[in-house]
């Protein structure tokens, strides 16, 4: 009967075979090997984890601090003018490309007071802003009691008070029930629907009593023109969008626009994703250096160890290929298993001292892919020179040695 010829399906079983023979004969030192290299990778998923988690904490706060945020004023062109824009200079500013919001005030030149009794100078220092529904959200501000100006109010006389404002007006919360306080704006009263918590971006709000845009209108005699926008956008084009926006929302006196210079903060933010790269590229090549160590050192001391058994085999046929071929490949297994053990660990790690601290859990997938890849790759390297060196023990030589 003819003999089926073997496949190269067949003789990479059996290399795996052999292989995985040669590693579970030492389990111990296998087990030591696999834990030594699920160290290193788990040091590395670790030490990008844990960075990358906190870099997401302090950019987060970074960006609290207003690094996407512009304040666009408008200067006046003789010295007894009301600096305004244009009224679509809102419109045109939220069209430009990289803008994601946008929202403006207007001070409407009206007086505001506790009482009809009240000196007009009582009020000395609140500035009566009309605002847009939307400022709180594009200047990241918060109300400390009631509500905000919306479709529902800000057709009708109400009014949010800027936290100062609220302090010097003694109104510095709502009651939970009943009529709320009013306060009298030029000759009509407005009812205070909201109180804010201070601004951390625009401390001009705090001194502010702000009106919804249709009631200063109707009420106030506003011509719906504002006079400083809030513009934000990517961070990436922030400064492009600086260089823009005086164009943009005056067309016809650019010069007579200021907007603010983007926040420190924001090149604070650049600084620390720079540092923290840097940072993971060390760390994580330090991480699979130990790795390969740890594995060149574990097919060393087992080509040391096992020439009894490679002679046999070389006097058996095997050829230095078939030698080779199984030492890299127990390399492979070896390093393979350690980096998804070490994956495992590092990533569970990571969770555990992320969360402890409170932090936002970032676990890039890139480090767990490079741990597991580098781990093989080191594998290899790490164990070419022991497969070599197996390969070229003479039979003779490992069988008298044995």
């Amino acid at each position: 009967m003819a003999r089926r010829r073997r496949t190269g399906e067949d003789l990479l079983l059996d290399l795996l075979r052999i292989a995985v023979g040669g590693v579970t004969a030492r389990l111990t030192r296998a087990a030591l090997s696999v834990l030594g290299i699920a160290i290193g990778v788990a040091t590395l998923v670790a030490v990008t984890g844990i960075p990358a988690s906190g870099q997401q904490a302090l950019l987060a706060e970074l960006s609290r601090l207003g690094t996407d945020l512009l304040e666009v004023s408008a200067r006046p062109a003789q010295s007894d003018d009301v600096a305004t824009f244009p009224a679509e200079s809102v419109a045109m500013a939220g069209r430009v490309g990289p803008v994601t919001g946008v929202s403006a005030v207007a001070n409407t030149q009206a007086s505001v007071r506790r009482s009809d009794v009240a000196d007009e100078s009582s009020g000395v220092g609140v500035a009566v802003l009309a605002a847009r529904d939307d400022l709180l959200g594009t200047v990241d501000a918060e109300l400390a009691d009631g509500r905000y100006l919306d479709a529902a109010v800000d057709g009708f006389p109400t009014v949010v008070l800027g936290a100062q404002a609220a302090r010097w007006l003694g109104i510095t919360r709502l009651p939970d029930d009943g009529p709320g306080p009013q306060v009298l704006i030029g000759d009509r009263w407005f009812a205070v629907v909201g109180v804010l918590e201070p601004a951390r971006l625009v401390p001009a709000i705090d001194q502010a009593a702000l009106v919804g845009w249709p009631a200063a209108e109707q009420y106030l005699g506003f011509d719906g023109r504002p006079s400083v926008l809030y513009v934000t956008a990517r961070e990436n084009a922030i400064e492009d969008v600086r260089a823009v926006l005086p164009a943009t929302v005056s067309p016809e006196l650019p010069g007579l626009v200021a907007v603010s210079r983007p926040s420190d903060a924001l090149l604070a933010k650049r600084q620390t994703e720079t540092t923290f790269s840097g940072l993971f590229v060390g760390l994580a090549g330090v991480a699979l250096l130990v790795g390969g160590i740890g594995v060149a050192n574990t097919m060393i001391v087992s080509v040391l160890e096992r020439r009894g058994e490679i002679g046999l085999r070389r006097s058996l046929g095997a050829t230095r290929g078939h030698v080779r071929a199984q030492f890299l490949t127990e390399a492979v297994l070896l390093s393979g298993a350690g980096g998804f053990l070490g994956v495992l660990l590092g990533a569970a790690g990571t969770v555990v001292y992320v969360l402890a601290r409170g932090w936002p859990v970032v676990l890039p997938p890139a480090a767990a892919g490079l741990g597991l890849a580098g781990a093989v790759v080191v594998g290899v390297v790490a164990g070419l020179y022991p497969a070599v060196r197996a390969a070229r023990l003479p039979p003779t030589e490992a069988l008298a040695s044995a």
